[in-house]
């Protein structure tokens, strides 16, 4: 068992269950994945968010399996393992951030919070349509294991009151551990990827072909050798 163990948080809505094929192909490799559910999400549906809640949790986490490890989160968790290494720096050897690389400005939070708000009006608070763009944009192996763990149709609110106060880019330059920036080519959220990359003291930018938003769940193989090309990295 390689000694580095990798820790995983999930995007909004979604859950620990997301990571399923990362955590296989981690473990594979013969290194120890954990993967946690964030509040409000998971098993933990109903629980408030809060962006420091959710920064001490992952620092729990890390505790857990050893005190150190490389992170990895995507959108949601993204800008959550951000925050964690710039406020936690001794518990992160590395930092994948994947599908978080536009600024959660007021404006851009504020964009979101209506879109959420019409959603959430549907007679089905929009569950429906969750499911609708889940089946016909996620490869079906990556649609379970999303569906596996549920689906937090009602923590927006909470997120995106929290996200409009994170400072994503002053605590990405806080980060004194590598980082590696990863997006798919076609998600909508990679409109600043190259000035998350100027802030890093020591990053990288990794695009991956073909994959859009819910990259590690559209190119679950080609993710999988980004995570373990940086363990590989950091074991030197």
């Amino acid at each position: 068992m390689a000694d580095l163990p990798v820790v995983f948080v999930h995007g909004i809505r979604a859950s620990r269950t997301m990571w399923r094929a990362q955590g296989s192909i981690v473990g594979r490799a013969g290194y120890r994945a954990v993967a946690i559910d964030l509040p409000g999400h998971g098993d933990r549906r109903g629980e408030p968010f809060t962006l420091a809640g959710a920064v001490d949790d992952l620092a729990r986490a890390v505790d857990v399996v050893g005190g150190r490890a490389l992170v990895v989160g995507l959108s949601l968790g993204g800008y959550v393992a951000i925050a964690h290494a710039a406020r936690y720096p001794g518990q992160v050897a590395g930092l994948v951030a994947a599908g978080c690389s536009t600024r959660p400005t007021p404006a851009v939070v504020e964009a979101w919070a209506l879109a959420a708000r019409a959603i959430s009006r549907l007679p089905d608070a929009g569950a429906g349509l969750n499911q609708f763009l889940v089946d016909r944009t996620v490869p079906a192996a990556g649609a379970a294991d999303l569906a596996a763990g549920g689906f937090a149709l009602d923590v927006m609110d909470d997120v995106l009151r929290e996200m409009a106060a994170a400072t994503t880019l002053a605590d990405l330059a806080r980060v004194q551990a590598p980082v590696w920036i990863v997006n798919g080519r076609f998600d909508h959220f990679r409109t600043q990827e190259r000035r998350y990359l100027a802030a890093c003291r020591d990053g990288r930018l990794v695009v991956v072909r073909g994959a859009k938003h819910l990259v590690a769940l559209d190119a679950p193989v080609a993710f999988g050798r980004v995570v373990l090309a940086a363990l590989a990295q950091l074991d030197r």
